[in-house]
Order: C-alpha cells, then structure tokens, then sequence
C-alpha cells in the first residue's frame, strides 16, 4: 500500500499546469493540516497492510510552514503504520524553504524530494511562468544537500516553444554537474483548462512532432551516458534511485490520496477527493465523505490500464495481459517492441510512439 498527499498551493500558478491547484490565501493553514488529518482517520480503516512509500505532491508542498508541516507529518505518522516506509519524498520548488525546514523535513522522516525546477534558462523559464531563477534552483538544490538529503530528483521540461537542441543540451549539462540521483524529463503537453491550452488554440504556441522526438531522443543518449537509467519514459536514474511510489503506480498496486483533487485506488474501487479546498475542509472536519467521482474498477479496465502503463518502463508489459488476437508481430516486424521472456518491452523507436502503441496492444 501507498499513500499520496496532495497539497494544492503554489506562490505562482503555471500556466501549463493542470493539476489542482490555487494560491494559498488563508486556506494554507492549520485548518487544512486539520482536515488532511480528519480524512486520514476517516480512510484508515481501509488501509490493511502498512504504506511501503509516501509522497507529498502538489501544488508545492514545501510551501507549508515549519509549523503546519510538522503538525501534518507527525499526525501521519501517529495515525498510520509508517514503520515499513522506504521511501519518503516531497515536492519542492526552489524559494519554497531554507535550510532550517530541509532540515526539519529531513528530520521527519522525508528521504527523498522532487525539485521542480524545469529549466535552467531564463528564457525558457519565463515562458513557462515560473517565479525562480537558475541561481535559485541552484541554491535550493545545495541547500538539500546540506540538510543531509541523498536521494534528489531534479524535473526538467523539453519541447517547450522557443527552446531548441542548443538550450536543451545547456539545462542537461547543468542539471548532471549537480550530481542528482534521478531526473524526471517531461515532455510539454497542452492540458485542458490551462492558459497554455488557450494559447494554442489561439495559434500562439505550437506544436511540433518532430522536435519532440528529437529533443526526446537527445535526453535520453545524453543522460544515459552519463550512467542514468532510462527506466520509465519520462524518468532516469541511477542505479537504485528510481522512484518507488510512482513504480507501484505503473505496477497497479493500490494506493491511498489524502487532500483536495487527489485519486485513491483501493481493492478495485477508484475515487478522486473533492477539487475545492474550502469544501475539503469543511467536510473532512465535519467528518463528511469527501469522495467524488467514485468508480469501481472491471477486471478489463485494470488489464487496459496496466497494457498502458507497464509498457513505458523498462521491465514492459507482461504478454498475459495481451488480448488475442494482437499485433505484437506487427509491431515487432516494425522494430517498436522486442518480446522476451513472457514481457514486451519497446525498442529505443518505439519509446517515442508509447501511447499509440498502447492504443494498438489493447
């Protein structure tokens, strides 16, 4: 079992982010630690095994004050077993904590973090909206390191307009001379209800196939030359480092979301937290449901999802979960899958086409 806390406040919302989201405001305080608390207490009695990993996601964690994050992880910890935790992580954004609060994550238990940093070009970054600078992430960075964490992940973004091979080459050379455990490099997608969508619908972004494969194809011969591992499509890392809680995502293990927008999947029944943090907290305090969206999870759903997921890591997808007949000798014939050993994995051309190949095997 997992668990995923969401936390949805940021400083400064991203223009391509479609994850829910908002400004702190007045929300960002102890009631909301209260209700995260609440709705803990109200989902324990479904959790039967003890989590394995824990992660932090947002919005931007690390935006919690020293007081409110300490109230939140030593509640987890007094509600939940957390005795068989491997792996702790926390999103972070640079200007989001000193070295006092590294340290006291740290001291909580937190063993790993995230570090939202996306580029290290200044033209780059203020397209993409964000409110730090290269210095900064540079700085949040070592400030990680002098709070004792040994497990970082630095996110980068590619095929972002304007950014081409030379400027993209630039943010892997810096983001390597830092020396962080794992990368996770994603491709820029227009998502629905953000600004960037509207932008594009507009004509004023574009889009471009091509150069996403190319810049796709530049992360991946660099970095693994540089000794990380391309085990998941968007995600590297060295050996030993690769993240734990997303693996059981992509491995269909259940897992348990506390906080407003995020999705819980456990024994076969799906469901999403309210997305308004003010109806959050005022249900989970008053010890209402808070789940929306509730769904129950057909054997042929968990198989579709697991063909889609399996097949962008390294390890692949089990032919069991195949249907018959399928186009694996097509695909194979095409050079985009290679089958060994009851798995089928996709070749380095096919890492480009995963979700069209996925559509294909289902």
């Amino acid at each position: 079992m997992h668990l995923y806390l969401h936390i949805p406040f940021c400083h400064h919302i991203c223009p391509y982010c479609a994850f829910y989201k908002h400004q702190p405001g007045k929300l960002a305080n102890r009631d909301f630690v209260e209700a995260i608390l609440a709705e803990a207490k109200q989902k324990k009695a479904e959790v039967h095994t003890p989590f394995e990993t824990v992660y932090f996601g947002g919005g931007t964690p690390t935006l919690l004050s020293p007081t409110l994050l300490q109230k939140l992880m030593e509640g987890l910890a007094e509600t939940f077993d957390l005795s068989q935790v491997r792996e702790y992580t926390l999103e972070a954004n640079p200007a989001t904590y000193d070295l006092t609060k590294a340290q006291l994550m740290r001291q909580l238990g937190a063993n790993r973090i995230s570090l939202g940093v996306q580029s290290f070009q200044a033209d780059t970054l203020k397209t993409l909206g964000r409110d730090h600078s290269a210095e900064d992430a540079i700085t949040a960075y070592k400030t990680l390191r002098d709070a004792g964490f040994e497990n970082l992940s630095i996110d980068l973004m590619f095929s972002v307009p304007g950014q081409n091979a030379e400027s993209w080459q630039r943010d892997l050379d810096e983001a390597v001379a830092l020396e962080p455990e794992h990368f996770s490099a994603y491709n820029l997608t227009y998502e629905e209800d953000t600004e960037f969508m509207q932008r594009h619908e507009k004509g004023e972004l574009d889009t471009n196939e091509d150069r996403d494969a190319d810049l796709f194809y530049q992360g991946i011969d660099f970095l693994e030359l540089k000794g990380f591992s391309h085990y998941e499509i968007s995600n590297y890392a060295k050996p030993g480092f690769e993240s734990q809680h997303n693996q059981a995502y992509w491995a269909g293990n259940d897992y348990l979301g506390l906080g407003p927008g995020a999705v819980s999947t456990i024994a076969g029944q799906r469901w999403k937290t309210v997305p308004d943090t003010a109806a959050y907290v005022k249900r989970s305090v008053s010890g209402f449901d808070t789940r929306t969206e509730i769904e129950s999870l057909s054997e042929e759903d968990r198989r579709i999802e697991a063909i889609a997921l399996r097949l962008r890591t390294r390890k692949g997808c089990p032919t069991g979960l195949l249907p018959t007949p399928n186009p694996v000798e097509s695909l194979i014939q095409q050079g985009l899958i290679v089958e060994k050993e009851g798995f089928i994995t996709l070749t380095r051309a096919g890492k480009s086409l995963a979700d069209p190949i996925a559509s294909e095997l289902i």
